[in-house]
């Protein structure tokens, strides 16, 4: 393992005002841009058929998420003929999201695809880091800040020749791998451009489109754009993370600390290489702080079971919040004080979820909120143990309770496998 053959590539953003920097709570949820159907479709070994895509955007909607990116339509037929129908299916207060290169011949087809849309984001990137700047495109920084204008210029053109109601959404694409000062320029040249209104903002979006940095140096990147952008009132900021770190949700949030007011992701954190911005994770982070994410994930189980049909992908057990494995415990310290957490509860009411080891109820995810915490297996104690059996009436005396969970963990331990509870209640019904 080489180590020297690696350096630092992203910028260090040029310090502006830090009172940012004083929030840590994200006291209202920001813009959510579903891009399962564009960035979560393209980075799957078998992209979504037209039939699963509709199933996937009707589920976006049911979720309750207002901005969709629905495709690439440029790109292949499917996503073409997947547009136009959604088009005619989609709800009054659904933007719908597609995404182009800046080329005559793909802005061209994406609006055809786009025509007639309610309300429609016409989504134009150009890559201005350093190293696509050198070594793919061979271009300047002149050159490249022309070829963004030049987008720009592409997409207002060609929104005269079509119906419909459009906006815009530029992205200087590897954002975090160019120098803030030019990724500032380039955007300004394209507000500029756009010259945006009070009634038809521009989406400014900044994308960690490699993760490279920490979540602090994304959020004063952020911060230095946010801070000096022009016509900034009929600007939108949004954030477009990677998560090629495996902090993706953690930046996501400097960012919105840091000024961003938009943020694009898709559901588990699909997408290319370690993925992007898993919005479940941070909806749900909000939703754990008293913050109404506006996202209605109750029926969790649900959403994994057409999410993982439609895109092959699996939802780790691990995963956060909606991991089968994420609130079950089988330490016997973990469970002897969710027990009595559970147990002082119930005499105690209490206004507020505030229970050992446990983030959020997972009923409010339609999760069952207690047998599906407390599990049975070698690593458990007197106090899981003791729960089981009170789910069936039955309560021991102390002594008892002791000598029986011993007897129950010897079973796990030879066995090395979790316990269902009718096999506790067996081994109990046939003690000696």
């Amino acid at each position: 393992m080489n180590h020297k053959k690696y350096k630092k590539q992203y910028f260090d953003a040029p310090r502006v005002d830090e009172k940012w920097l004083k929030k840590d709570f994200i006291d209202k949820p920001p813009a959510w841009v579903s891009s399962d159907m564009r960035d979560g479709n393209q980075s799957i070994s078998k992209p979504m058929t037209k039939e699963q895509k509709m199933g996937f955007f009707k589920m976006l909607c049911k979720i309750g998420f207002k901005e969709i990116e629905i495709g690439f339509p440029a790109a292949s037929d499917t996503d073409f003929e997947t547009t136009r129908s959604i088009i005619e299916e989609t709800p009054n207060d659904v933007v719908l999201q597609v995404l182009t290169q800046s080329r005559p011949d793909l802005v061209e087809k994406t609006f055809k695809a786009m025509q007639g849309v309610n309300d429609g984001i016409i989504h134009f990137y150009y890559p201005t880091s350093v190293v696509q700047r050198e070594q793919v495109f061979q271009k300047a920084k002149k050159q490249t800040l022309q070829k963004c204008v030049d987008g720009a210029k592409m997409v207002k053109d060609a929104e005269s020749k079509y119906n419909g109601n459009f906006r815009f959404e530029f992205s200087p694409e590897s954002f975090t791998e160019t120098e803030p000062e030019f990724a500032l320029e380039v955007c300004n040249a394209v507000i500029d451009e756009i010259n945006p209104t009070r009634k038809k903002k521009l989406i400014i979006n900044l994308p960690a489109t490699v993760e490279r940095s920490t979540s602090l140096a994304f959020g004063r990147q952020i911060a230095f754009i946010n801070q000096n952008l022009e016509n900034r009132q009929n600007i939108i900021l949004s954030v477009h993370p990677h998560n090629d770190r495996g902090t993706a949700v953690a930046a996501a949030e400097m960012a919105v600390l840091a000024g961003a007011e938009r943020v694009e992701g898709t559901l588990f954190g699909n997408g290319e290489r370690t993925g992007n911005l898993d919005l479940i994770n941070m909806a749900l982070n909000c939703f754990s702080q008293g913050v109404d994410p506006k996202l209605d994930f109750s029926n969790m189980p649900d959403i994994i079971d057409f999410y993982e049909k439609t895109t092959g992908m699996t939802v780790h057990a691990r995963h956060p919040y909606a991991g089968k494995n994420v609130f079950k415990a089988y330490s016997g310290s973990h469970q002897d004080a969710i027990v009595k957490s559970f147990d002082f509860r119930k005499k105690f009411p209490q206004k507020y979820w505030n229970v050992p080891y446990i983030v959020i109820d997972p009923s409010d995810i339609g999760l069952n909120s207690e047998k599906d915490i407390i599990c049975i297996n070698s690593q458990s104690g007197k106090g899981g143990v003791d729960y089981v059996l009170r789910q069936y009436g039955i309560q021991l005396e102390r002594d008892e309770l002791i000598k029986f969970a011993s007897v129950i963990k010897q079973i796990a331990d030879k066995e090395a496998r979790e316990l269902p509870y009718d096999e506790v209640k067996e081994a109990f019904n046939s003690r000696k």
